[in-house]
């Protein structure tokens, strides 16, 4: 049995108000050696991430995709979309992956994992697939970003289809992709933080419980 309550329909969560999103000012494009050095810099003692790729979409059969083009982390206040053109950018992006110490997670995560390990030569570390979370809290479906969103916040979450197809190995993004990438990040990063207050509330229910049992 898990203490959250049961998953929403989708016309339950379209009735439902808009979830905060990181704004553009919030964050950074990086596609270069030095701004990845910056980025770095930002992002050290850092102990989660929201976590997310994107690839450019392929439409003909048999066509095979050579994302990702775009890996995105977040934190609760910010985000970093790092984009792959540059080989420096990408080696630095293969070693905040493989080595930086926070946890990084998102939802379903297995294909992008996959294709880090084919493009950028490296296994993504200390990777948590919220979905797989749900699982173990006792949803039987995959939760999704939206779903969970709606489960921990009461919140719709908002994704654009358009921006999701978009052509995500363009050398220069639009405002609408930097929101979307940014955003899907951003998202893991908070449903993790709440189910974390979440857990520990729980605990520490459990925990008053039995004391008071215990006590004479």
């Amino acid at each position: 049995m898990h203490p959250l309550p049961p998953a929403p329909s989708k016309p339950q969560i379209a009735l439902l108000e808009p979830f905060e999103r990181l704004g553009l000012e919030r964050i950074r494009l990086v596609a270069t050696a030095a701004q990845a050095e910056q980025a770095e810099r930002e992002m050290a003692g850092e102990a989660v991430f929201g976590f997310d790729t994107e690839s450019k979409p392929t439409f003909a059969k048999g066509e095979l995709s050579d994302g990702p083009h775009i890996v995105q982390l977040s934190t609760a206040s910010r985000a970093w979309v790092f984009q792959l053109h540059d080989l420096e950018c990408r080696a630095r992006v293969a070693r905040l992956l493989a080595s930086h110490p926070a946890l990084k997670v998102g939802f379903g995560l297995g294909d992008d994992r996959r294709r880090i390990l084919d493009k950028l030569g490296v296994e993504a570390r200390n990777v948590i697939d919220l979905n797989t979370t749900f699982h173990r809290m006792g949803y039987r479906k995959d939760i999704g970003v939206k779903g969970a969103v709606a489960i921990l916040f009461n919140r719709r979450f908002l994704k654009s289809g358009k921006a999701s197809t978009s052509n995500w190995a363009a050398r220069q993004l639009g405002d609408s992709q930097l929101l979307y990438a940014a955003n899907d990040a951003y998202a893991a990063a908070r449903v993790f933080g709440a189910l974390s207050a979440a857990q520990q509330a729980l605990s520490c229910n459990l925990g008053e419980s039995k004391d008071t049992e215990t006590t004479p």
